[in-house]
């Protein structure tokens, strides 16, 4: 019976898949071992887990060894999985005689066979795939390999491309929703709830100037012999004066919330579904720091909270470091936001908050210098049960004392440190904890660092 018009062309491509499989006559042993490795693919869902059944069935059925290599970035190899050790977390480059090629070849004791991804989809992945080449099969000893058996993993080789393919994609689109909706609570919570109070700065700025028309009105109707005119003139040059002050209250907002809204919203971070750093070499003292403690002021005075500024730095010293500005106001903004909310008194009576930095020589390995940034509040020590937690998302530690919070500030602290390739963390000091983290030494722009890559 014909197939119906819709299902021909399909029906025509089982047709010849069914005669392909049927010339290529793999036998028993080759059949149970595709039927053994798409069944586990589709039970698998990890990445990592997929690796490990890639190499897995090749030791099973045919007791080879073999290494699974994936292209990182353009023409660089990785080495993801082997059947000697498993999943390799720190995913060395290829050794020399590895290349990447769409053609099989021998490379000393073994045999290398291209992986190739989906054609469809090759535009979609983190990296660029020549001629479709997303990785590379080592099989050793090659020795043991006929024509035949070669040939049989070089159908395999396009098997494991397709699925991994498809599972990168998926892996991808899991990551991208998850950052679209943390970046959703961290516009929340860094823009949207701050700049709730700038209609406060308003409300008090047109209290005020509605007074200063009344002043007006007196002033214009009265002559200089009225007993109240000097003192309406007092007052109105003070109002002036508290006017000009609101306004430059209001602009420091303004260009806080414009510098906040451009980090968190560029297209690049929806493109890439993760923070893209935008470097620039600032001093971060005067153009990071400042900025953000000068907005909090007000609040720290209410709260009776004094400010040291001395903590491993001197005043007059301003450090240059290439950084996402935007970013690092941020990370500075949620640091003196909780100071706000959690400084307590030490000991000793006082509440303080210091900040500060300093060098840790060669922190990053030989010749690669870290700088640490800390920010100590006075208070009782954090709970040890509660310290591994207190970057993760959403947590909220057992000494809040009934403060409003989601429990985003640090944790979105930790991605960005983390993106630009640093570390962040806690330390209980005598008199109160120290909030820190420790940034790569770096005082012009460079390419990507790891933690900017999407990686598989």
């Amino acid at each position: 019976m014909k197939a119906p018009p819709d299902l021909e062309i399909v029906a025509q491509r089982v047709k010849e898949k069914r005669q392909t499989f049927l010339d290529y006559d793999f036998g028993p042993l080759k059949d149970d071992f595709l039927k053994t490795f798409f069944d586990l693919a589709q039970e698998y869902e990890t990445l990592e887990n997929f690796y490990r059944i890639c190499v897995s069935v090749i030791k099973e059925f045919f007791d080879l060894e073999s290494r699974l290599y994936l292209v990182c970035q353009e023409n660089v190899l990785e080495l993801v999985c082997d059947s000697l050790e498993g999943v390799r977390q720190e995913k060395p480059k290829a050794p020399p005689a590895i290349l990447l090629s769409n053609q099989s070849y021998a490379a000393e004791q073994a045999w290398v066979v291209p992986i190739r991804g989906n054609q469809l989809l090759v535009d979609r992945l983190p990296f660029y795939a020549k001629d479709q080449v997303i990785g590379m099969l080592e099989l050793f000893p090659g020795s043991r390999l006929s024509e035949k058996d070669r040939f049989f993993f070089e159908k395999f080789a396009n098997r494991v491309g397709y699925n991994l393919h498809i599972k990168i994609i998926g892996w991808q689109n899991i990551q991208r929703i998850r950052f679209i909706n943390s970046l959703v609570a961290d516009i929340e919570h860094n823009v949207i709830i701050p700049n709730i109070s700038l209609s406060l700065y308003l409300r008090h700025l047109r209290q005020k100037i509605n007074i200063l028309k009344e002043l007006h009105c007196l002033c214009e109707f009265q002559n200089e012999a009225c007993p109240e005119l000097p003192a309406a003139q007092d007052k109105f040059r003070a109002l002036v004066q508290e006017m000009e002050s609101d306004y430059q209250t209001l602009e420091q907002h303004y260009k806080g919330v414009s510098l906040f809204l451009e980090s968190l919203f560029r297209p690049s971070h929806f493109q890439k579904g993760h923070l893209v750093l935008r470097r620039r070499t600032c001093r971060v003292q005067s153009e990071i720091i400042q900025p953000q403690l000068k907005l909090f002021l007000p609040k720290l005075k209410e709260r009776r909270i004094d400010i040291d500024d001395s903590m491993g730095v001197m005043p007059d010293e301003d450090l240059p470091l290439s950084v996402d500005k935007g970013l690092m106001a941020q990370v500075y903004a949620n640091l003196f936001s909780n100071a706000v909310k959690y400084a307590r008194r030490n000991q000793e009576g006082r509440k303080y908050v210091a900040y500060g930095r300093d060098v840790r020589k060669d922190y990053f390995g030989p010749g690669k210098d870290g700088i640490k940034f800390n920010m100590f509040t006075t208070g009782p020590h954090i709970a040890p049960a509660d310290r591994g937690h207190i970057f993760e998302e959403g947590y909220r530690g057992s000494n809040i004392d009934g403060e409003v919070g989601t429990g985003r500030g640090l944790y979105f602290v930790r991605n960005v440190i983390e993106t630009h390739g640093g570390e962040v963390g806690y330390e209980p000091t005598s008199g109160g904890n120290n909030f820190y983290f420790i940034l790569p030494l770096v005082v012009s722009p460079e390419r990507p660092l790891a933690a900017e890559m999407v990686m598989p």
